[in-house]
This record gives C-alpha cells, sequence and structure tokens, in this order.
C-alpha cells in the first residue's frame, strides 16, 4: 500500500492559521494556581499568614519574593453567564465578567472576558476566541498551572485561550444571540440565538485580591503573586482562595530552562508548605457551578 502524500503547503499553513489567515495565538503566559480552602480566611490576617508561608518556601529555594507589606485589598464583583443547562462551560468555554470597584462604588465598565479551557494546547489553539470588532479585545492565551486532583506536589496543566472585552456593565444582555454577537465563535454551540443566558446560580461573587510581592526565579523571569478569596456578595461567606502568579513572555523560547524549572519546584514546594490550606480537586469556576442543581459535566 502506498504511503499517503505529505500534505500540502498551504494545507501545512492552514493547520497553523485561523480561517481569516490570522496566525494562530501562542501561548504567552505560565500562570500558576494553587487552590485554597475558605475557611481559612476568616480575617484579613489570614493574607499576612500565607504570605509569611509563601517567603519561607521560595527562601527554601533561594527565589526572591520582592515586597515588605501587603498591597491594599482590590474588591471586584464577579459573575459567571451561561444558559440553563449549562452548554458553555460543559462544552469547555467560559463566559465571565468582572466588575472593580472603587472607593466603594462599582466601576461604569466590567471586563468580560470569554475563555476556552483545554489540557491539550492545539485544541486550545484552534479555537478563535477573537470578538465581532477587530482590535476591540485583548488576547491571552495562557497555560495554567494546577495542583493534581488526588494528591500535593504535582503539577496539571490547562491551556486557556480567552478574550477580554471592557463594556458597559449591561451586557452581555439576556439571550445567547447577543454574547455571539460580541463573539462569534459561541456559535458553534449550534444552539437558537433566543436561548436564555443569566447568571449562573444567580450567584455574585465578591473578589478581594492583594498582591504579596514579585517572585524572581533568575535569568530575568519574574512573576507578580496574589492571594485571592471568594465570598457570596449576599452572605459574605468566604467561598474559595487562591494563591496566583504568573510569567509573561513573547515567545516560549524566551522562557529560560532553569528559571521555568525553579517556579515549576517553586509551586510543587509551596503545595507541602501549605498543606494544611491547599483545597484539592476544584477550580473557582467549578465552585461556582457547582452550587446549584443543574448537571455540570465539565470537571476541569
Amino acid at each position: 500500500m502506498n504511503p499517503e502524500p505529505p500534505p500540502s503547503a498551504a494545507a501545512s499553513d492552514a493547520a497553523r492559521a485561523y480561517s481569516d489567515g490570522h496566525p494562530l495565538d501562542e501561548v504567552r503566559y505560565r500562570e500558576y494556581k494553587v487552590i485554597l480552602r475558605a475557611e481559612r480566611f476568616a480575617t484579613a490576617t489570614s493574607f499576612r499568614e500565607f504570605a509569611r508561608i509563601a517567603r519561607r518556601a521560595a527562601g527554601e529555594l533561594d527565589v526572591a519574593l520582592f515586597k515588605d507589606e501587603i498591597s491594599d485589598n482590590r474588591i471586584r464583583e464577579v459573575m459567571f453567564y451561561d444558559t440553563p443547562a449549562f452548554d458553555l462551560y460543559n462544552r469547555s468555554f467560559m463566559l465571565r465578567r468582572r466588575t472593580p470597584y472603587r472607593d466603594g462604588w462599582p466601576a461604569d465598565e466590567s471586563e468580560l472576558v470569554l475563555k476556552f479551557r483545554h489540557p491539550e494546547q492545539p485544541v486550545a489553539a484552534a479555537v478563535d476566541v477573537r470578538p465581532t470588532r477587530p482590535g476591540s479585545g485583548r488576547v491571552k492565551f495562557k497555560e495554567e498551572l494546577l495542583c493534581l486532583r488526588e494528591g500535593l506536589g504535582g503539577i496539571r496543566s490547562l491551556f486557556s485561550h480567552g478574550c477580554n472585552l471592557d463594556v458597559p456593565r449591561t451586557l452581555p444582555g439576556p439571550r445567547l444571540g447577543d454574547a455571539v454577537h460580541l463573539f462569534p465563535v459561541l456559535d458553534r454551540l449550534v444552539l437558537v440565538p433566543e436561548t436564555p443566558i443569566a447568571i449562573v446560580n444567580e450567584l455574585h461573587v465578591e473578589e478581594v485580591l492583594a498582591d504579596i510581592g514579585e517572585l524572581h526565579f533568575g535569568h530575568g523571569v519574574e512573576a507578580g503573586a496574589s492571594i485571592a478569596v471568594w465570598r457570596h456578595r449576599g452572605t459574605g461567606e468566604p467561598m474559595v482562595g487562591e494563591f496566583a502568579y504568573q510569567i509573561k513572555f513573547r515567545h516560549a523560547d524566551d522562557l529560560h530552562r532553569k528559571a521555568r524549572k525553579r517556579a515549576d519546584d517553586f509551586f510543587r514546594i509551596i503545595q507541602t508548605a501549605a498543606r494544611d490550606w491547599v483545597k484539592l480537586g476544584v477550580t473557582k469556576t467549578g465552585l461556582v457551578y457547582g452550587r446549584g442543581g443543574a448537571a455540570v459535566t465539565n470537571h476541569e
């Protein structure tokens, strides 16, 4: 049997580009996330307590964590939008609106984000998340590094391909068609435009976010580190916490191998150093979706 001929140059180019010929987006971020137990965040001192654990863990690896004091906390309201059957999330999409508060009042504009997340990079890269209006959004392609579901000290990856839009707080609107108008890729869900979308489980999340310093992994590789806690905006109940740090680069080859290994090693060490804080087997988004009665088949 004759072997199949190699793909043509045109076919090869198509595999590396979107339908309009724009090159596929490259991963430009590595974001490390450790999910933390909600009960650990009863008071503001919890942030300082975890920051001390992070500083000691960094010292074990000779990683510098620069900052003497935690910055003032920032407050944001976070909401997710989906159909009643969670068609977006169960197809690996996430539609989120995040509104900052300034001097106690919500800003006029929010950040609306559409993300597609998948464990395989080529699958995530192939999803064209660009908005309807060219140049109106910020596309971000990240590798998110998470704890293993079954134990401390390991790493698993999700590739997050997203687009951020600055929009009025009235968007996205009550129908799926309104969201498709902003992000055409959602048309692949093959649902009628009149399908309703609403705030997932009617849950308004209050996010309290604090920057705790800058991690230096050597060879010019740096990452801002932060702690966040999500609370139920109605009851004030803490829902979940998160420790995160993120490395940005232009191309994957720009990230020095030794610095990348040190960033990975710190992620493993912080998990064991803060073992009494870590919550395994969940993501923040998964916790929001899991609070309702609709079936969730996305297990990030």
